[in-house]
Formats: structure tokens, C-alpha cells, sequence
């Protein structure tokens, strides 16, 4: 898997998310999603009047919002991650793909580093991920043997984080991820003691991330982080409505480091 052949800082990506519960009722619902990824690298180079760096802007990313959540330099703090799990990179691009601040309000269900070594191929990926009831937890992944991660690589993690009240914390998360110079897919099947529960696709077209397009996106979508939590209620209304078992929020799990798991199967 190659990284990016543009001398872009910044991507907007822009498609839709799937997500598909196959039981006990079924249950599938798709919508429209844009986001940014930027390389960490050049993320001084993004600041301006419609997108800020740790200041309001129409558009923003605030840096405490991910990785320590404490003023750590991000490229540092993953840096840190991703040697800490073995893998080198020899200083190639880390990728940060996350919602952005939209007025100054975000919420990121998940946000994905990607951590390319110097040749560009794609050796981890960490998938940040929240919740509704204000926690968080980092996965890991990486291949079994450390080297590249392509369309045919297998990337399993437990889960940690109580993220739906309609689900309990246990099983498995397995994601696939493809990527190709206009476009980027990224899978997650959620398997509980029974099996494959949830299907969740996140599909998005690339773009260089310029005022122009960032603009013309927030124009289709200004209430885009509003949504996010607007659609997770409303099919949460819809599942109670099924009389799908509810199990409640849960305690966290510590999440003070990433959770490093997965190994290629």
C-alpha cells in the first residue's frame, strides 16, 4: 500500500458510512460524511482563515483533542506509539484522518493514524475511538510480522470500550482497509460469542484538502459533527423501538496508553 503521491499537507475525503447490525433484528442505515486527514508533518502548513490549528475557525483541529489529550506534540506522541510496538518507520509520513471541528464543535466516533514507513507503505494503523458517555480507547494494529498492510491484510483487536448500549464489551473488531490514489475504504466487522454482529464501512473519495473544496463541503453540510451525534440517537431510538436488548453504559477500560493487539491471522 503506497502513501500519498500528492505534495498535498492535507486530504479532504469525502463518501458516506455504512453500518449494518445482522441481528437480532436487522437493522442498516447509510450517510453522508466528510473528513480531513493531514500529515502531521505539515500541519502548521494547513492554519489559515478557514482552517484553524488549536484556534477557532470555521473548519478546525484542536491537538488536545487527540492522542495524550494533554498539549503533547502529536508526531511525537505516536512516534512514541509505534516504537514502543515494534514497528519501524524510519521517519516516514504519519497521517492523521479525523472529523474536524465544524464552529468549534466536534465529535470523532473514531479518528485513524496512519503510519507509513519511508517507502510509503502503510505498517500500523490507530484507530482512536470514542463513545457517547465521554471515554475513549486507542487500538493498535499492525500486520503479524510488522511489514506492510495492503487490501489483503487481516487486522483483528479486542474489544475494550463499551461504544453502544445495545452492545456488550467483548469479542473482536476485524478491519480491512484498501487504499488507492482517489480512494480510501475501510472495513470493521464487530464479532461477538455468537459471530459477525456489525458491519461498518467508511468509503471516502480523496481530494486535495484546499479552501475551495473544504468550503464547498461545509456548504452541503454545515451541521456535519451535530449529525453525527444526531444520527447516533435516532438509530439508537430505532433499536430500542426493535426491543433490541440494551445493556446500559459500563466503566471504561484504562486507556491511558493505546491497546496494542491484533496480529495477522
Amino acid at each position: 500500500m503506497n502513501g500519498h503521491s500528492s505534495d498535498s499537507a492535507g486530504w479532504l475525503m469525502s463518501g458516506r458510512v455504512m453500518h449494518e447490525r445482522l441481528r437480532p433484528v436487522h437493522h442498516r442505515f447509510v450517510y453522508p460524511v466528510f473528513c480531513i486527514r493531514c500529515d502531521l508533518a505539515r500541519l502548521h502548513e494547513l492554519d489559515g482563515w478557514w482552517l484553524g490549528i488549536d484556534r477557532l475557525r470555521p473548519l478546525s483541529l484542536r491537538t488536545r483533542d487527540y492522542g495524550a489529550c494533554d498539549g503533547t506534540d502529536l508526531l511525537a506522541w505516536i512516534r512514541g506509539q509505534i516504537a514502543d510496538a515494534g514497528v519501524a518507520l524510519d521517519g516516514g509520513a504519519i497521517w492523521l484522518q479525523t472529523f474536524p471541528r465544524v464552529f468549534g464543535y466536534a465529535f470523532n466516533p473514531v479518528s485513524f493514524w496512519f503510519c507509513h514507513d519511508r517507502d510509503g507503505n502503510l505498517r500500523a494503523l490507530l484507530a482512536e475511538v470514542r463513545n457517547t458517555f465521554g471515554q475513549r480507547h486507542s487500538y493498535l494494529l499492525k500486520a503479524g510480522d510488522n511489514g506492510p498492510i495492503d487490501a489483503h491484510t487481516h487486522l483483528h483487536c479486542v474489544k475494550k470500550l463499551h461504544v453502544s448500549p445495545f452492545c456488550g464489551v467483548e469479542g473482536h473488531y476485524a478491519f480491512h482497509i484498501h487504499e488507492s490514489e482517489h480512494r480510501s475504504s475501510i472495513s470493521i466487522d464487530y464479532h461477538d460469542a455468537q459471530g459477525l454482529l456489525i458491519r461498518t464501512a467508511i468509503s471516502l473519495g480523496k481530494r486535495p484538502l484546499t479552501r475551495g473544496h473544504a468550503l464547498r463541503a461545509l456548504m452541503r453540510q454545515p451541521l456535519l459533527t451535530v449529525g453525527v451525534i444526531a444520527h447516533i440517537h435516532w438509530q439508537a431510538l430505532r433499536l430500542w423501538l426493535k426491543k433490541v436488548p440494551f445493556y446500559g453504559s459500563q466503566p471504561p477500560s484504562p486507556h491511558s496508553r493505546p491497546t496494542t493487539i491484533n496480529e495477522e491471522s
